[in-house]
């Protein structure tokens, strides 16, 4: 599916800002794709407020034909796992962890949720966040709930700027499975990051 395919299928009534475009080279996201073979499963992020239980940020990880990471207007910044236009690829089980560890603080915990599906519906789930991006700030759930409305099964997702709106809906899917995690680390993002970075680099 094309941009303008997309976009007529997926009405956002989007902000005037534009989101800054990133595009990694075909060589280097060629060299990181992981692939997870035996399962087809989708993975709703969301992060939430530890005081008001309010939603943050919405992400969607999609094992399909390679698993890749769709974190629209996301602030994960990263060496690892290269980029274009707010989907990561070569997003395998541990580098999974450091994103969600990166998110879970003090003041945030993620709840994670996650459904199989058929090989066709995360195929086209990962076309479609292909040609999403990049996101604006603050469309996050308004593009991924566009998204997962498009695919077989979900119809009934509303189409909403709230994080936690889709992740109600999320939690009605047959056979979803959901966890939770916390950390006590700082407030301060930033300082996960430096951290997350320096393992990273290191090869640890």
């Amino acid at each position: 599916m094309d941009r303008r395919s997309f976009l007529i299928g997926l009405p956002l009534a989007l902000s005037a800002c534009s989101a800054q475009e990133v595009w990694a080279p075909e060589d280097v996201v060629a060299r990181a794709i992981h692939r997870e073979p035996g399962r087809s499963y989708l993975t709703l992020y969301t992060m939430r407020n530890v005081g008001s239980g309010n939603g943050a940020h919405t992400s969607l990880l999609i094992n399909a034909s390679q698993r890749v990471l769709f974190d629209p207007a996301g602030s994960f910044k990263q060496e690892v796992m290269p980029e274009r236009n707010d989907v990561l690829f070569g997003v395998t089980p541990r580098l999974e962890k450091f994103y969600v560890s990166f998110h879970a603080r003090e003041t945030y915990y993620v709840v994670g949720q996650t459904v199989d599906v058929a090989p066709e519906v995360t195929e086209q789930a990962l076309n479609l966040a292909l040609v999403a991006g990049p996101v604006p700030q603050a469309n996050c759930a308004r593009v991924t709930s566009g998204i997962l409305r498009q695919l077989p099964g979900f119809e009934g997702f509303r189409q909403t700027w709230s994080p936690t709106k889709i992740e109600d809906d999320f939690a009605k899917l047959p056979g979803v499975t959901t966890e939770e995690y916390r950390e006590d680390d700082a407030d301060d993002k930033t300082l996960a990051l430096e951290e997350i970075s320096a393992i990273l680099r290191e090869g640890q």
